[in-house]
């Protein structure tokens, strides 16, 4: 899991073990992703996460998700995340 919010949304809440790549340095930070045999995006309600996607797949990143709805839809499925 990458969540590509800021380092301040992370800190409101965030899903456990989740990396934490904001969206803005994605790009320089790119290499970081190619330890993960799947890479599941995630940003607030979706959008961030959907342009993460887009630009990783265009780098040649294989096995991408977009968490759809972001963590907004992830914790009302009752998912775990930390305050």
């Amino acid at each position: 899991m990458v969540d590509v919010r800021e380092p301040d949304e992370v800190a409101e809440i965030s899903v456990p073990d989740a990396k934490n790549i904001p969206l803005s340095a994605l790009s320089n930070r790119v290499s970081e992703l190619a330890g993960f045999s799947d890479i599941f995006f995630l940003c607030h309600s979706g959008g961030r996460s959907m342009r993460a996607a887009m630009f990783a797949e265009s780098v040649g990143v294989k096995n991408i998700y977009n968490v759809t709805g972001g963590i907004m839809s992830w914790e009302m499925a009752g998912l775990p995340v930390q305050q």
